[in-house]
């Protein structure tokens, strides 16, 4: 009957209980609908949580790639393999580092100096343990013999001292100078060792040189004289084995020398030092001159 049905009060649902809230704003909120055996659905994230978790993975991804790109490092001053290594979080530790780096640090991995270029990330986890222990025997290998090398220098150095201050001779003493040459005292040892003065003094000539002119001019006689030329005339005679005149002599003779005229290596070394200076050499002069 509808006069009776319109005062009638409707009794509310439960699922619209269920599903309506006041806030002590007054403003309704639709909350998620439970059933006695249904299933919860994920509530849908706002754009905010969703673009902090994109940014979040993104992040991940960055510094995931960073780690598998390599990077270059110059070593400092106070620097060492497991120092760096551990900052820089090395897979494997320094012994990895080391291995990656062996051909540009050398043979022991205790020894790096400020400058040099690392490569950090090269190879990391990749190598298996087989290697790690090659390169842990060669670093000890390298470190025994430099732990060697330095107790023999160490030794070395206390020997060196104990020698010095019981008075010995020290090791690295100035070899002995050698003996002085003995030349014969006639026409061949005269030519040599004037060939030796002539040569501390640059003077060009050779020994058949001389020894043609000495023949000519005196027959091998260091006190010929000749007493009847020009110059006997003028009174300064031609002396020694190649009759040079005093003025000449004197003018070209080579210091270390006598100053004798008749000294056969003084003589041959002046006679020679006036060719060279005249004719370029002795070797040059066949006849009077």
């Amino acid at each position: 009957m509808p006069e009776n049905g319109k005062h009638r009060r409707f009794r509310t649902s439960s699922l619209t209980r269920g599903i309506i809230a006041v806030t002590t704003g007054g403003a309704a909120l639709a909350l998620p609908l439970i059933g006695a055996t249904g299933a919860f659905a994920a509530p849908a994230q706002s754009p905010a949580v969703a673009k902090a978790v994109t940014s979040t993975a993104a992040t991940g991804k960055g510094i995931a790639a960073q780690k598998s790109e390599s990077t270059s490092y110059s070593v400092i001053l106070g620097d060492t393999l497991a120092k760096i290594a551990r900052e820089h979080s090395v897979n494997g530790g320094w012994k990895a580092l080391y291995e990656d780096n062996q051909k540009a640090v050398g043979g022991n991995p205790d020894l790096i100096h400020p400058g040099l270029k690392l490569t950090i990330g090269a190879k990391a986890g990749n190598k298996s343990a087989d290697k790690a222990e090659k390169a842990e025997s060669k670093a000890s290998a390298s470190s025994d013999r430099a732990d060697k090398s330095a107790d023999r220098a160490d030794r070395s150095e206390r020997t060196s001292t104990s020698l010095a201050a019981e008075g010995a001779p020290a090791a690295t003493e100035a070899t002995p100078a050698a003996e002085p040459v003995s030349y014969t005292n006639d026409l061949d040892g005269w030519i040599k060792e004037s060939l030796a003065v002539m040569a501390e003094h640059g003077i060009p000539g050779t020994y058949e040189g001389i020894h043609r002119n000495i023949i000519r001019e005196s027959a091998g006689n260091p006190q010929a004289i000749n007493d009847w030329d020009i110059n006997a005339i003028n009174g300064v005679p031609s002396k020694g084995l190649l009759q040079v005149i005093d003025p000449t002599f004197q003018a070209y003779h080579v210091p270390g020398t006598s100053m004798d005229s008749y000294d056969p290596v003084a003589n041959i070394t002046a006679a020679c030092n006036y060719a060279a200076d005249k004719y370029g050499s002795i070797d040059n002069v066949f006849g009077a001159y």
